[in-house]
């Protein structure tokens, strides 16, 4: 598989470029971040150009891509060009690195995260578009419905497992009373979450205190407002959330109080535990997909938005958080967990 990998500083560059490649016999030459020299010859399974837009780098999103271009090697396009760009948490980006693949008429867009998705969907309404790390897409206005998209987008959903979170929580924390519910207010898959995680809840006769933030520069302030008034704090899978679960940990664990979070890259960060999916999973869901698309077997229109099965979801926890808490986790949790502190 050749695998370009380009920053945004060199995808500027090569926006000047927009639509001068081809599918011809002869090779093509990017710039990758570091200035070498990529040459991808164009003979083949090569003929084949994906590009890959991802809307920040964290450990989840990391991993579905990776599970993607995996999955993909693996069943029979080691050879095609395949160009990955992080938009870097800006969507601004999301958009003038989608308008770069619509230019060099790539044959698939690999979208992951909401903003890269729905940057994508608003460039193209012919190239196929498998989206990835998107919690509802009919909610998010990325198809007409989950069940039969209607248009070029289809995809995985990383829709976790919130019941279960919660159930997670009140193992862990049998007294809590009042839950912080933690997420940034810009992302569309976070509010979506966060109206389940209410039901939950409410289910639970728990109450909750909405904490949203806007950009990064407000984490440290919104956090330090949930001390004395929460138990606990519930983070959803939040990209902003995800890049900054560190600085959440820091202060939230300074303050002696537990986060359960959506996914194990959060958890490795820092966060308490997690009952979340594996986004490597995830990617390689959406590489089936891809391949069906790109075989003509299937078309995106009809293709239902697949999810994860129960059995995909795992239990993890950090040891060294919980220490830091004072907290003694559950025998229960420990023996259906996994602590990412303990490399194996």
């Amino acid at each position: 598989m050749k695998l370009h990998r380009y920053s945004i500083a060199a995808l500027s560059a090569a926006l000047l470029f927009a639509g001068c490649s081809g599918n011809g016999g002869s090779s093509s030459t990017a710039s990758s971040a570091d200035g070498s020299s990529i040459t991808a010859a164009a003979d083949g399974a090569s003929d084949v150009k994906i590009g890959i837009l991802q809307y920040t780098e964290h450990p989840a999103l990391d991993a579905a891509a990776k599970g993607f271009e995996d999955y993909l090697k693996e069943n029979g396009y080691a050879d095609a060009q395949i160009t990955f760009n992080s938009a870097q948490n800006e969507v601004a980006n999301c958009t003038s690195i989608a308008q770069k693949y619509v230019n060099d008429k790539v044959d698939l867009i690999y979208a992951v995260a909401t903003p890269a998705a729905q940057a994508a969907a608003n460039e193209t309404k012919d190239i196929p578009i498998v989206i990835s790390a998107v919690t509802d897409p009919a909610d998010s206005g990325l198809v007409e419905s989950n069940e039969k998209p209607g248009n070029n987008v289809t995809g995985s959903s990383d829709l976790n497992p919130i019941e279960a979170q919660f159930d997670l929580l009140k193992e862990i924390v049998p007294d809590a009373k009042t839950v912080g519910l933690l997420y940034c207010n810009a992302e569309s898959n976070s509010a979506f979450q966060i109206e389940l995680a209410k039901k939950e809840c409410e289910a639970r006769g728990l109450e909750f205190v909405e904490a949203s933030v806007t950009d990064s520069n407000q984490i440290q302030q919104v956090v330090e407002s949930l001390n004395g008034k929460v138990d606990a704090i519930y983070v959803p899978t939040d990209n902003l959330m995800a890049e900054s679960m560190a600085t959440v940990s820091q202060i939230a664990t300074g303050f002696g109080i537990p986060t359960i979070v959506g996914e194990e890259g959060m958890v490795l960060n820092g966060g308490l535990a997690t009952y979340g999916i594996d986004y490597y999973k995830l990617g390689q869901l959406a590489g089936a997909q891809a391949i069906s698309i790109l075989k003509g077997e299937s078309k995106p229109e009809d293709m239902a938005i697949e999810y994860l099965a129960t059995d995909d979801c795992t239990l993890s926890f950090n040891s060294k958080t919980a220490e830091k808490l004072g907290l003694t986790l559950p025998q229960s949790v420990v023996d259906r967990g996994t602590d990412v502190t303990v490399e194996e």
